[in-house]
């Protein structure tokens, strides 16, 4: 497979929506391309290109963004959670945030309901990471706070435009997340989650794991304990 440039890159991209296996399957054929629209992105022969996808697997042909690029320069922190957190967690979230801030910290997450928004919202300066198209802000929910975020911090997505936001998306989207940050705190998670998603895909580039502890019969934090079980470090407060 032989890469010509960043033009064929941009537009396999834009004609596939973002899926990484048919962005491959057309630099293997070959495919002819043609002009491309000037739009915002980077690719992976671009200078701005994070290193630290060169350690996955599968690096990102193409990241679309908005906001602030430089942030990408920053040492980063994921701080990642449940949807249907408990308050437990949401106030040590916010603490560590702080904690975080005062370090300098780039928090990144994937912009999801529940602890990442809470941890976007208290931070400084954040990366989210979308599993939809860049123009397409999803959830919903948290559609007007991403679209803040445009403006005010870096927010990515592999995904061009109105690309809508399907399911396998998700965990695909996690693997930048796990590249991106130096660790990775994780506030509560059940075992079979997106959130021990990330985790997994951090293990495998060998970032330090921090899991929030839980009191012994507290099924909510019951992942978290048995990563601090399994050779995590406990996040804990003076």
């Amino acid at each position: 497979m032989k890469i010509k440039c960043r033009e064929q890159l941009i537009y396999y991209s834009l004609k596939y929506q973002g899926e990484y296996a048919a962005i491959l399957q057309a630099l293997k054929e070959d495919e002819t391309y043609g002009m491309i629209p000037n739009i915002d992105c980077i690719t992976m022969l671009d200078k701005e290109y994070p290193a630290v996808f060169w350690q996955l697997a599968y690096p990102p042909f193409v990241l679309y963004y908005k906001g602030r690029l430089e942030l990408l320069s920053n040492v980063a922190s994921a701080v990642i959670g449940s949807r249907n957190y408990e308050e437990y967690a949401a106030d040590a979230t916010r603490k560590l945030i702080k904690r975080l801030n005062c370090q300098g910290r780039v928090i990144v997450s994937g912009l999801a309901l529940g602890i990442d928004i809470i941890a976007q919202k208290a931070a400084k300066d954040t990366i989210g990471i979308l599993g939809s198209g860049i123009d397409n802000p999803y959830p919903l929910a948290n559609a007007s706070f991403i679209e803040e975020c445009f403006q005010k911090q870096l927010v990515l997505s592999e995904y061009p435009g109105k690309a809508l936001p399907l399911k396998h998306h998700f965990p695909i989207r996690n693997r930048l997340i796990a590249a991106l940050a130096k660790e990775i705190y994780v506030m509560q998670a059940t075992r079979k989650s997106g959130t021990m998603t990330t985790v997994s895909q951090a293990m495998d580039l060998n970032r330090d794991i921090y899991a929030l502890p839980y009191p012994v019969f507290d099924k909510a934090g019951l992942a978290c304990n048995e990563l601090i079980s399994e050779g995590a470090g406990m996040i804990i407060f003076d």
